[in-house]
């Protein structure tokens, strides 16, 4: 059963997709990160789907058991008070059916938006477009039918894997976004793209929201900067693993150094100014908002 709370905070987060304001959603994997991103002020938080598999010790792509993700995302949910929309990657489901189970899910932890890709394993050929229309059909009718408007952001992977060339990745994006957009997506996630004039053709030719990826590294170059997607029209920025790989990086120099040199610069420089450390610590257990 769906709460009066999370419809209101589903059609609050829908509502966020066509502010003329850019949506900025930075990726959260856990409790305290999640926490810690509301009370810098976020409207909303989005998981990262390699984070929360990375803090269990698993590679990305479904390796999780589905329960562990379902335990993670009840406590994301009600340790904030903001939306909270789940990237469930393929679904973890083997066919529509098991799909549709796996969001019923998911629903009943309170979340209010999920993102799922076309692709299984970033495998080089794409799901058929029909098939997974079917289930962004099938999730639609299922929100329905609970009396309340999931927020689906669907996700192409055109671009990571096909081989043809960029106009050729563009018009493959292009086509599936709308298709996917007919079929009951409220907004469209094309990555890795970067150049403002794809962008661009993008927003203009995809008859919905569009979702841009910023996670520096990515696909071998930087997108633009917030204001720039805003100018440039796309309703919503996402970090997807940068934050966890960026958390893990500095864990890595940090015992590098130690290992190495026998010092901390580098966790100095990382808490650096030590209140403001503090009070981010604070901020993520929840004692200063």
């Amino acid at each position: 059963m769906v709460s009066s709370i999370q419809k209101e905070k589903a059609d609050l987060f829908l509502k966020y997709h066509h502010d003329r304001e850019i949506l900025v959603l930075l990726n959260s994997w856990d409790v305290g990160s999640s926490k810690l991103i509301e009370a810098c002020g976020y409207k909303a938080v989005a998981t990262t789907s390699m984070g929360i598999a990375a803090s269990f010790g698993y590679p990305d792509c479904q390796v999780i058991q589905l329960s562990d993700m379902l335990d993670t995302i009840t406590g994301i949910v009600n340790g904030v008070q903001v939306p909270v929309t789940v990237d469930i990657e393929a679904g973890y489901g083997n066919d529509v059916h098991e799909i549709v189970d796996s969001v019923r899910r998911f629903i009943a932890t309170g979340i209010v938006g999920i993102n799922i890709e076309d692709s299984i394993d970033l495998s080089p050929v794409l799901l058929d477009e029909k098939e997974f229309c079917e289930r962004i059909s099938a999730i639609r009718a299922l929100s329905d039918s609970l009396g309340f408007h999931l927020v689906i952001n669907a996700r192409t992977d055109s671009y990571y894997t096909s081989s043809g060339s960029p106009q050729e990745k563009l018009s493959e994006s292009i086509r599936r976004g709308n298709m996917y957009r007919e079929a009951g997506a409220d907004c469209i996630f094309v990555q890795p793209v970067w150049e403002k004039e794809t962008i661009s053709t993008l927003v203009k030719e995809i008859n919905a929201p569009l979702n841009i990826l910023a996670n520096p590294g990515i696909g071998g170059g930087v997108p633009p900067s917030a204001r720039e997607l805003q100018d440039l029209g796309v309703a919503r920025l996402s970090l997807g693993s940068g934050l966890m790989k960026a958390t893990l990086a500095l864990i890595k120099k940090v015992a590098d150094e130690l290992a190495e040199e026998g010092t901390y610069t580098t966790l100095l420089k990382a808490l650096t100014p030590l209140p403001d450390a503090a009070r981010a610590y604070k901020m993520a257990i929840g004692l200063n908002k």
